[in-house]
C-alpha cells in the first residue's frame, strides 16, 4: 500500500514547491504530483517529458447558434451574469462570465443556444530524472480545480499501484480552498511550509484547522527562520500547543535561488549548509510517515 504526502501551504511564496522538487529527489522511487493546477511550477524544476497528454473538460457554457437564433434578446434579459451581449445585430456569450447556470438554453424559443461541455485545461503523465510526475494546467479564468485534483490523485494511485510504488508526493496548492481541501482528503501526511511573518503564522493556523478537520496528520516546516526569530519562536511554541513537529527551520540562503536558476534543486546543486538541513527534513517525514502507518 502506498503512502501519501502532500506538500502545502497556508499563502504562496513560502518556498512549498522548492522543497517538494528537492524531496523528489531525496525519495526513493517516488511518484510525484504537482497538485496546483491553476498555477503549476514544478515542471519548472523537474522538466518532464511528456508520455501522455489529456484533454480535461468539466461544467458547461453556452453558445449561441446565429443561424437559429431569432434575435429575441430573451437571453440577454435573463442572464444575471452580463455574459451575453449583442454586437451588429449578433447575440454573443462571453465564455470568462458565463456561469453554466443554464438559464439562456433553457427558455431560449428558438432552441439556438447549445451547452457543451467545457475545455478548461489539460492534464499530463511525464517522465523526470526523479521518476513520474502526474501534473496539469487549467487555462486562464477557468474554475474546476477541485476536480482537476481529484482526477491527478486518482491518476497517481492508480500508476503506483500498476507500477507496484509504494510513495506518492504532491505538491499541493497554497490556501485553504477547494484545491487543497482535494488535495489532503485522505493524505498520509501533510508537510506545512510557512515563514516567520505575521500573514504567515496567520495562514499557518489556517490551514492547520484544515488538516485536523479532516484528521490529516501534520508536519511544520519554517522556512527562511532567520528572517523574524521571535516569529519562530511562536511558531515553534504553537506547535508544541498543538502536538505538532517542527520538522526543520530552514535559513534563508541564495544556494536556493542559484538552483533554481539553473534548472536544478538544492539537494542535487549543493552539499552541506542548507541542502543537509533539507535531507534531514525529508528523513524526518519518512520516519513520520512510517510511524503514521505503524500506527
Amino acid at each position: 500500500m502506498w503512502r501519501e504526502i502532500v506538500v502545502i501551504s497556508g499563502k504562496g511564496g513560502t518556498g512549498k514547491t522548492s522543497l517538494t522538487a528537492a524531496f523528489a529527489h531525496l525519495a526513493t522511487d517516488p511518484i510525484v504530483c504537482d497538485l496546483d493546477v491553476d498555477a503549476p511550477d514544478l515542471h519548472l524544476l523537474l522538466q518532464p517529458e511528456h508520455l501522455q497528454v489529456e484533454e480535461f473538460y468539466s461544467g458547461h457554457k453556452a453558445v449561441i447558434d446565429a443561424g437559429r437564433c431569432r434575435d429575441c434578446g430573451l437571453c440577454l434579459d435573463y442572464c444575471r451574469y452580463g455574459a451575453i451581449t449583442q454586437s451588429d445585430g449578433t447575440f454573443i456569450v462571453d465564455p470568462l462570465k458565463c456561469e453554466g447556470c443554464k438559464v439562456c438554453v433553457r427558455f431560449c424559443p428558438a432552441e439556438a443556444i447549445d451547452f457543451p461541455e467545457n475545455h478548461c485545461g489539460r492534464w499530463y503523465r511525464s517522465r523526470t530524472r526523479f521518476g513520474p510526475l502526474i501534473h496539469a494546467q487549467l487555462f486562464p479564468g477557468e474554475e474546476n480545480s477541485g476536480r482537476l485534483v481529484a482526477l491527478l490523485r486518482r491518476t497517481a494511485k492508480e500508476t503506483a499501484q500498476a507500477e507496484g510504488k509504494e510513495l506518492i508526493l504532491s505538491d499541493g496548492a497554497p490556501g485553504i480552498g477547494c484545491p487543497v481541501i482535494s488535495s489532503l482528503t485522505g493524505a498520509s501526511l501533510a508537510v506545512v511550509v510557512t515563514e516567520p511573518t505575521p500573514s504567515g503564522r496567520h495562514d499557518l493556523e489556517r490551514v492547520l484547522d484544515l488538516c485536523r478537520h479532516f484528521h490529516i496528520p501534520a508536519g511544520v516546516i519554517v522556512n527562511k527562520h532567520d528572517l523574524n526569530p521571535a516569529n519562530t519562536k511562536e511558531i515553534e511554541a504553537f506547535c508544541r500547543e498543538r502536538g505538532l513537529s517542527v520538522l526543520a527551520r530552514l535559513p534563508h540562503d541564495p544556494a536556493m535561488t542559484q538552483a533554481m536558476v539553473r534548472g536544478r534543486v538544492i539537494t542535487e546543486f549543493t552539499q552541506g549548509g542548507l541542502a543537509d538541513l533539507v535531507r534531514r527534513a525529508w528523513l524526518d517525514i519518512e520516519a513520520l510517515v512510517n510511524l503514521k502507518r505503524a500506527a
